[in-house]
């Protein structure tokens, strides 16, 4: 009940505020009255009826106060519209401001696809030295069967640094 009180209120005094000049002086004491009722049912002092008319509006009765409020107002009626259609209508808007951005690619694998025979050595420690856990024996075998991922999902600035290590020790490396 307050809900629907306060809605109406709210509604009434936006009407008045807007269209107080259009507004005859019956509708103005109405709308005093009902901006000066209490905003709880709680603070209600109980009071005969004003002309027999009802303490409660039904919603009939809303729904015919509306329409009178409608067209003492001249205001339009404006159909809803639905959230999601209102995102939608709004996303291309945005879409067109703004150019194609690509997006920079954050994380990288290193993977080591050729070496060069002569430096196989140095290759084959740089491996170790790179990958933790892992022994002589196990970054010859890596280093042997190429091409080989040596790290997944690093950042950019790790991933710069591994690929000049490696090339420095006689590797090529791709970045992926």
């Amino acid at each position: 009940m307050y809900c629907t009180r306060h809605c109406i209120r709210t509604a009434l005094r936006i009407a008045v505020k807007t269209h107080r000049q259009e507004l005859q002086t019956p509708t103005l004491y109405a709308l005093r009255t009902l901006g000066t009722s209490p905003a709880s049912l709680s603070d209600v002092i109980a009071a005969p009826p004003l002309d027999g008319a009802p303490k409660h509006l039904t919603l009939l009765e809303v729904s015919d106060l509306n329409e009178l409020l409608k067209k003492t107002l001249n205001i339009q009626d404006v159909g809803m519209m639905p959230m999601g259609a209102m995102t939608a209508a709004a996303a291309p808007a945005v879409e067109e401001d703004m150019a194609p951005v690509k997006k920079e690619k954050t994380h990288f694998t290193v993977k080591l696809t050729e070496l060069k025979a002569a430096e196989k050595v140095k290759l084959i420690k740089e491996v170790k030295n790179c990958i933790q856990g892992l022994n002589l024996v196990q970054a010859k075998k890596l280093v042997e069967s190429l091409p080989q991922e040596i790290r997944a999902n690093v950042s950019k600035e790790e991933a710069e640094t591994l690929k000049t290590a490696l090339e420095t020790a006689g590797g090529t490396v791709v970045l992926e």
